[in-house]
């Protein structure tokens, strides 16, 4: 009945803790950090590395914000970017994105890559990166970029890739 009782437990906790703070939810289990933040936990003895979460709502060094949904068993996830800059006159519309995180060990930080496909131009921009936790355990994501926009012939292709940098921190919710 133990057995039962902690196997409940813990399947209670991984269902519940999408809803819950994560703070809520690790403080029992030997982990400190806030909603958001990187995860700094513990196995008895050893600490693991604290944890970034790719999931949920970011913004950049120039205040463009976009939203991580859930990432899949498979390491997929979808979103939406809002950019808060463009070349084009057009007006900015949020975008869709579509990308896979890839992480060798339950203890490294993720790297990942996603498209997106900008609903307002005939553009695309691909980024790459990593998520970090920095050493006041905020959680960090630091990207390169390749925006590819259409030119009308091949004498222009040299013109129609930018290479860029951006840095992403978590974007917080008006109650934390």
């Amino acid at each position: 009945m133990v057995h039962a009782t902690a196997f409940l437990l813990v399947l209670s906790l991984a269902v519940v803790a999408p809803v819950l703070s994560t703070r809520k939810v690790t403080a029992g289990l030997g982990c400190a950090g806030q909603g958001g933040q990187g995860l700094h936990c513990s196995t008895g003895d050893k600490p693991l590395s604290p944890q970034c979460v790719l999931t949920g709502r970011w913004t950049n060094d120039l205040g463009s914000n976009m939203t991580i949904m859930a990432v899949n068993a498979k390491g997929e996830f979808l979103g939406s970017y809002h950019t808060a800059v463009t070349v084009t006159g057009n007006d900015i519309k949020v975008s869709p994105l579509q990308g896979s995180q890839h992480r060798t060990n339950e203890n490294s930080q993720a790297t990942f890559g996603f498209t997106v496909n900008w609903s307002f131009s005939d553009s695309v921009t691909v980024f790459t990166g990593q998520c970090f936790v920095d050493e006041t355990g905020k959680e960090v994501l630091k990207t390169m970029w390749l925006l590819r926009s259409h030119v009308d012939s091949i004498k222009d292709d040299w013109t129609a890739t930018r290479v860029g940098v951006n840095v992403f921190t978590r974007l917080r919710s008006k109650k934390e």
